[in-house]
């Protein structure tokens, strides 16, 4: 047997259906003249990071994989690394990680993208490997991919819609003066922004008319780029807005929201406004944003979807699933609402939930369920996640979570038709109580792996004392003259 010599050989993936997926890359790379092509993979944070190729060189990369410092996924969201990793194994117990030693990334041909706001650049995701080719157990796009393994062998596949809310902005001082520099630890200052409408008047086709212009230039971007978008509609609060996209399987969907949340930003930006998943921003009256995960099951040899039955609201599988997700709320809020500014979200009468029920067809629960007896689109609507998630790492937790419910034959109970006022667990009141139901979640640790889990903890709580040791502006304006 001839020796693997490349990388992607050495990982067991150069299938015909890769080379086929190469070959058209490189074709369509070809086709419209493009000089690089851009590298990335998401790391912790669902943030796309990279390194732009020039064209001549994708062929190489697409086999032998490009090289990475492994200290971009032992960072917290100020870009500050976390994890010592000039000690023994990395300060976390593993070799790979000492001395920001190389990772690599490996170009996934079946995601090419030309990128219709710069068409000189192609545009691939990447999986993270070791150079032997064994996967990066810290990947994201990896532990998701392992919830689907593990889902398929139940034989079900994860079907999955995204409805995402932003807010965006006109850039008016992007604080770029050379005193707003950043370091790491110290994000720069956020920029000075203007509303474009101001809010209050939901779905009213006058505010929406107020950002067409700049929806427009999105809209236009988005489709060409092949993301299936279904709907942009304005939301409640001042600049804020909805995008929702077609349901697909897998890693697609996730695959999507980064790509998505990417391309956004960059496109809003080159047109004089900023846009941000940030859920709740410090601006007067601004809504929080939620990003409400459309998911269901499709039964793998019949391509039904497993959630539908004839006579009942939903099926026992997708009752249990339900379940799942219900019994498992708090300890996956650690990667459905990762950041200490989502659980501002989290309240009473709101239109988004504060516990964990499910209700029919209800604005106010947790798990939304939408269809009934005999419809083939029947499925379940999680409301508790941000748009800031991680997008494996949010579908992956209900992947584990629902499986846990199908394997135990949980029953979710019954609906909540006043969810504000119904008993039941409250959802984490914040990024700390999150953390310590996912450090206690034995199916969580389970189905993540205790390894995951402990950096996810030991990153996100480096990212908490960072924000308490800070002194706030509430505290300064309480104390500072009462005292």
């Amino acid at each position: 047997m001839t020796p693997a010599t490349s990388l992607v050989e050495r990982a067991g993936l150069w299938t015909d259906e890769r080379k086929s997926a190469t070959r058209e890359a490189e074709r369509r790379i070809q086709a419209g003249e493009m000089s690089v092509v851009r590298l990335a993979f998401a790391d912790q944070h669902g943030v796309l990071r990279g390194k732009t190729y020039a064209a001549s060189e994708i062929d190489a990369a697409i086999k032998n994989g490009v090289g990475v410092s492994a200290t971009m996924l032992l960072k917290d969201t100020s870009h500050r690394t976390v994890f010592p990793v000039w000690q023994a194994g990395g300060g976390f117990g593993m070799k790979e990680l000492e001395g920001a030693a190389d990772i690599m990334m490996l170009p996934d041909p079946s995601t090419f993208r030309a990128l219709p706001w710069a068409p000189h650049s192609g545009w691939m995701l990447c999986d993270l490997l070791f150079a032997d080719g064994r996967p990066m157990p810290l990947d994201s796009r990896h532990v998701y991919r392992r919830a689907l393994a593990a889902l398929a062998e139940r034989g079900y596949e994860f079907c999955a819609g995204l409805e995402v809310e932003f807010h965006l902005y006109k850039m008016e001082r992007p604080a770029l003066a050379p005193g707003q520099s950043a370091a790491p630890g110290q994000p720069g200052p956020a920029p000075e922004v203007s509303l474009l409408n101001q809010g209050y008047q939901y779905l009213t086709e006058q505010r929406y008319d107020e950002m067409d212009p700049i929806l427009e230039i999105l809209r236009t971007n988005l489709v060409d780029l092949g993301l299936p978008l279904r709907s942009l509609e304005v939301e409640f609060g001042p600049s804020q807005v909805e995008f929702t996209f077609r349901t697909a399987l897998g890693l697609e969907p996730a695959d999507a929201m980064v790509l998505f949340r990417s391309a956004a930003k960059q496109i809003a930006q080159r047109n004089g406004h900023h846009l941000t998943f940030m859920c709740r921003p410090r601006l007067p009256h601004a809504m929080s944003s939620g990003w409400h995960l459309h998911q269901s099951l499709r039964d793998r040899k019949s391509h039904a979807n497993a959630f539908t039955d004839p006579t009942a609201p939903l099926s026992p599988v997708g009752r249990h699933f339900m379940a799942g997700l219900l019994t498992h709320a708090a300890g996956a809020a650690a990667f459905t609402t990762p950041t200490l500014n989502g659980y501002r979200r989290y309240r009473p009468q709101s239109l988004a939930p504060d516990r964990a029920v499910w209700g029919r067809d209800n604005r106010g629960a947790m798990v939304r369920l939408l269809g009934g007896p005999g419809d083939p689109a029947t499925h379940l609507e999680n409301r508790v996640g941000e748009p800031a998630a991680n997008p494996y790492l949010y579908m992956a937790s209900q992947v584990v979570s629902g499986l846990d419910g199908i394997d135990r034959a949980l029953d979710p109970g019954p609906s909540a038709d006043t969810p504000y006022d119904t008993p039941a667990p409250r959802l984490p009141r914040s990024l700390a109580e999150a953390l310590a139901a996912l450090d206690h979640d034995k199916v969580l640790r389970a189905g993540f792996g205790d390894f995951f889990v402990d950096y996810w903890l030991t990153l996100k709580r480096a990212e908490i004392e960072r924000f308490e040791a800070e002194v706030s502006e509430w505290e300064q304006r309480e104390y500072f003259s009462l005292f």
